[in-house]
């Protein structure tokens, strides 16, 4: 499955390398296996709700979590993985 990210997910994973450095290999390695296996018992995805109902989220570390959707390219038909924010739980929630 492709990741595609979006600009505010650019910024978020920035901010979030930039105060914690030692989570860009854990990062990278979470999006790897996001990429590959989406429902890995490793990630514990699970769907959000409230205000972030049908958005899904994934375990990076302790307290860091990556917010996504699942969507539909138009032009393939293929679904795909839009990253929409990454940060500590109480960031993204």
């Amino acid at each position: 499955m492709n990741l595609i990210t979006s600009s505010a997910f650019k910024r978020a994973l920035k901010a979030t390398v930039q105060k914690n450095p030692q989570l860009k290999v854990r990062i990278a390695e979470r999006l790897k296996l996001l990429e590959r296996e989406p429902f890995n018992p490793i990630l514990r995805t699970h769907k959000l709700k409230g205000d972030l109902a049908g958005a899904w989220s994934c375990i990076v570390d302790y307290d860091c979590r990556i917010v996504f959707n699942f969507v539909t390219n138009e032009n393939t038909g293929e679904e795909e993985i839009l990253l929409i924010n990454i940060g500590t739980h109480d960031e993204v929630y």
